[in-house]
């Protein structure tokens, strides 16, 4: 009798806790889906990123900190960390996270260091090297794009990270010589502003070719005034946009 009376106790007890949980994600459905993101960041950040070879610990911490979904439009979040890039509007995209992670640890860099981005898209690359580095100065030429990450950065609490309106290739001289640059599109050649502001010692990463073209992912070092250059792997990147 006691075993019996025991036994209801235990169901009634579990059948409460039951509901309480089905109450809590009821009235709590943006905690649910921030579990579910968190979820799938570790999934990308495991299949995508660290079996394809990324290693550096920094780089893998940061890309499984940063809400991804928040950075591609609200119709894409349910994508947001498929094996892949994905459009952010105005002809551009968001790149596929294994390239993000492979061109953050290509930079070497770390938690004292300075880095400049040119083509700031929606803002992920620089909330990335956000999570890494001292301070980011990250380049914009397309103005609702640039607006849109500056808004977006900010309201994430990336305080490091300084969004600018402008042409990248003339780079972002005043705060410079730069420990990274990393280039998110791809230019037909790598711009000479922006070697002079990579300090030395210092590497820069830019995918270079003809738009519709191979292009070549290339690693840029300089070392005592020395410039070298190597080409990586073949990447497919929006064209380097100019004004005129």
């Amino acid at each position: 009798m006691k075993h019996c009376r025991k036994t209801e106790m235990l169901a009634i007890v579990a059948l409460l806790i039951l509901s309480a949980d089905v109450s809590f994600l009821s009235a709590n459905p943006e905690g649910f889906r921030s579990q579910d993101f968190t979820h799938k960041r570790r999934l990308m950040v495991e299949h995508q990123i660290r079996r394809r070879g990324v290693t550096d610990r920094a780089t893998l911490t940061a890309m499984e900190t940063v809400p991804r979904h928040e950075f591609v439009p609200a119709r894409a979040r349910a994508a947001a960390y498929r094996d892949g890039p994905l459009p952010i509007g105005y002809g551009q995209t968001i790149s596929q996270p294994y390239i993000v992670a492979y061109m953050t640890e290509l930079l070497r860099v770390n938690a004292a260091d300075k880095v400049l981005e040119v083509g700031t898209g929606s803002g992920y690359q620089a909330a990335v090297l956000g999570e890494i580095v001292r301070e980011v100065r990250t380049i914009e030429i397309i103005p609702e794009l640039g607006k849109n990450a500056r808004q977006r950065l900010e309201r994430l609490g990336y305080e490091n990270v300084h969004v600018k309106i402008a042409d990248g290739y003339h780079g972002w001289p005043e705060h410079g010589p730069y420990d990274g640059i990393i280039v998110t599109a791809a230019a037909e050649h790598i711009p000479p502003p922006l070697i002079r502001q990579l300090k030395d010692g210092g590497r820069m990463v830019i995918p270079v070719g003809h738009p519709f073209f191979v292009q070549n992912l290339v690693l840029v070092e300089k070392k005592n005034g020395k410039v070298t250059t190597e080409n990586l792997l073949p990447v497919a990147f929006v064209p380097f946009t100019r004004s005129r």
